[in-house]
Order: C-alpha cells, then sequence, then structure tokens
C-alpha cells in the first residue's frame, strides 16, 4: 500500500486520526449546545405560564433599550420559547452521528439565523458595559436581564459551533482543526498574515475613533453634541465616565497589534517572568472573539434604535450615537484579525497531523 493510501485508510469518517488517549472535545459542543437551548427553551416556557421572572420586554430591567420595549410577557415569552425549543432541536440534528436527510446548508441556516435573532433582538450593549464596570470593579449595573443575554449568547454561539462542526463531519474535513487533503488555500499561515494585518489595522483605528469624541468631552470640547447636553453631563460627570470607558477601548484596541506583532507571539522582555516565552494562543484568541461578539451586538443595537426612531429627538447630539453605529466594523474586523491569529499559530493538529 502506498503512503498516500496509508495515509487517507487510517483517517475516520470525520476526517480525523484517532489518537489513542485523545478526547474529542469537538464532540460534545453539539450536545452543549442541545441542553442549553432545550434548558432555556423551557424556562421561557415556564415564563410563558406565568412564571416569575420573565427578563425581556416591558419586564425589562431597562426596556428602552429592548427591540420589545412595548411587548409584554403574555405576548413575547411563548414567541421566545418556540424559538429556543426548535434551535435545540436543530442542535440536537446537529450533534448526534451521521448525516442528516435534512440539507446541511439548511441546518447550518437555521443555526446563522438563530444566532442573529438573539444578536439583534435581546442582546444589547449592556453587555460590553458590563464587562468594562467588572474591570473598574463596579457590580451593581449586573442585572437579571444582562445575566439571561449572557445565557443566550453563549447558547446561540456554542450552536454555531456545532454547525461547523457538524459542516466539517459531513463533508470529510477534520472536526477539530477544518483542515483537508486539498490544501489550506486562505486559511494557510502565509495568506491569513495578509488579510489579517489589514483586518487587525481596521479593529485598531474604529475604537479610537469613537473615543476621541469622549475625550473631547472631557477636555471641554462638545463635538457632535450640543450646548446643554454637554453641560448637563459636565454636571453629572457623565464626561469623565466616558472617557474612562473610551480610554478601556482604546487600550483594548492598541492589544489587537499583538495580534499582528512579535510582541502577541512571544512575551516582550519586560515581562518579568514570561519574557521570551510562547504566549499561549487562547491567552489572545479568546478574550478577542468575546470582545468582538459584544462590540457589533451593541453596535446592532445602536443601529436598531436608530431605525425604530430612538434618536428622532437627538439630531443635534449626533455624537452620542453615530460613533456606536460603526462598531459593527470593529467586531467583524476584530474577529477576521483573531481568526487569522489561529491559523498562524495553531501549528499541527493533534487528531490528523495536518499542518
Amino acid at each position: 500500500m502506498s503512503q498516500a493510501a496509508e495515509h487517507v485508510s487510517s483517517r475516520t469518517t470525520d476526517g480525523a486520526r484517532p489518537v489513542r488517549g485523545h478526547f474529542n472535545r469537538t464532540a460534545l459542543i453539539g450536545y452543549a449546545a442541545f441542553l442549553a437551548l432545550l434548558l432555556y427553551g423551557l424556562a421561557h416556557t415556564y415564563w410563558a405560564l406565568g412564571g416569575d421572572g420573565f427578563p425581556f420586554g416591558t419586564d425589562d430591567a431597562n426596556p428602552e433599550y429592548s427591540a420589545f420595549q412595548h411587548v409584554g410577557r403574555d405576548r413575547l415569552a411563548p414567541w421566545i420559547a418556540g424559538g429556543f425549543l426548535g434551535s435545540a432541536a436543530v442542535a440536537l440534528l446537529l450533534a448526534l452521528p451521521g448525516r442528516r436527510r435534512i440539507p446541511t446548508s439548511v441546518l447550518i441556516g437555521a443555526s446563522v439565523f438563530s444566532a442573529a435573532a438573539v444578536l439583534c433582538t435581546l442582546a444589547d450593549f449592556r453587555l460590553l458595559g458590563n464587562l468594562a464596570y467588572v474591570f473598574m470593579l463596579k457590580f451593581s449595573a449586573i442585572n437579571w436581564t444582562v445575566i439571561n443575554q449572557l445565557f443566550a449568547v453563549v447558547s446561540v454561539s456554542l450552536m454555531v459551533a456545532s454547525a461547523v462542526v457538524y459542516q466539517r463531519r459531513t463533508s470529510g474535513a477534520c472536526t477539530r482543526c477544518g483542515r483537508t487533503d486539498a490544501g489550506a488555500g486562505w486559511t494557510s499561515p502565509e495568506v491569513a498574515v495578509r488579510w489579517g494585518k489589514r483586518a487587525a489595522y481596521t479593529a485598531v483605528v474604529v475604537p479610537l475613533l469613537y473615543a476621541s469624541t469622549r475625550w473631547a468631552w472631557v477636555l471641554g470640547f462638545p463635538l457632535g453634541i450640543s450646548d446643554e447636553l454637554w453641560e448637563e453631563g459636565k454636571k453629572d460627570h457623565l464626561w469623565i465616565a466616558g472617557a474612562a470607558l473610551a480610554t478601556m477601548g482604546a487600550l483594548g484596541s492598541l492589544l489587537t497589534l499583538g495580534l499582528v506583532q512579535r510582541w502577541g507571539e512571544v512575551f516582550p522582555r519586560w515581562m518579568v517572568g514570561l519574557r521570551g516565552r510562547r504566549v499561549p494562543i487562547s491567552l489572545a484568541v479568546v478574550p478577542a472573539t468575546l470582545v468582538s461578539i459584544m462590540v457589533t451586538i451593541a453596535g446592532v443595537m445602536y443601529i436598531r434604535l436608530h431605525f425604530q426612531g430612538a434618536f428622532d429627538n437627538q439630531k443635534d447630539d449626533w455624537g452620542a450615537t453615530v460613533p456606536e453605529m460603526v462598531w459593527p466594523v470593529w467586531g467583524i474586523a476584530l474577529a477576521a484579525a483573531t481568526l487569522a491569529y489561529y491559523f498562524r499559530r495553531r501549528g499541527v493538529c493533534k487528531s490528523c497531523t495536518r499542518g
């Protein structure tokens, strides 16, 4: 038997070579998504039947941010329950071994639709704001609605990850890394360097544009807002808090450069105890992915509120809302830069030995 034939015959049906003692974590993603979606669907069923604690719509802690500001629990909870229970059924189909009779494109499309519905309606900028407050050791803003938003986002994110695993499995790719024998193409380290740099620089510029407005306000320049609003914010010290949050975002955007710079792969000399050591991939990928999702959600919320007419009476105060509408560009660019960083550094796959 030729070497190439041995290479192919030694692979399992999902494109991965079995490694003794190695646990295949990708097999559990679909079941985790199914369980999370099922539990949340049952929770909304309980709320639809009159249970206490419904977190959305008119019961939202801050209904002015909600896409369902004027919708009560009796109308909203049944729809959300049906959506999550239906998503749980799709997640189960994705998780079970073998190929479904339903076209792969339909199952993946249903997963993407469920995720988009949650990210564009149930979740909003409070996820990102609460993350910033956590770093500032201010935990009072974390409420029941925000906790539910986080659980919903995690649930549908697991579902999308399960859809990716299913697509890989049914196409013969490695379920762990997605590689095939056909070659890496745009996912190769050499190609990822090029498009990853463009994405990273974009992810740096956008938040700096937003931060410039907040810095202008705290320095006494009402850029993009009326003098009346600027005076109100000055009395309540809002501009100091806004500048602090903007500065955190700006510093975070500068960390994005680590996705394309040497110090993002090897700890620099000034980091005593870590200098010269390789930066763990997860140390960069995990937080960057989380921020990219939250930033995109926040930007989508501002765009949604704009089309809902929430800012019709604030045309003279465009600086308070327009910069946030560009955040989806920031989030998508950061996600792309993170993906390119992962492609460059992932190395040889432990499951299929490709790479």
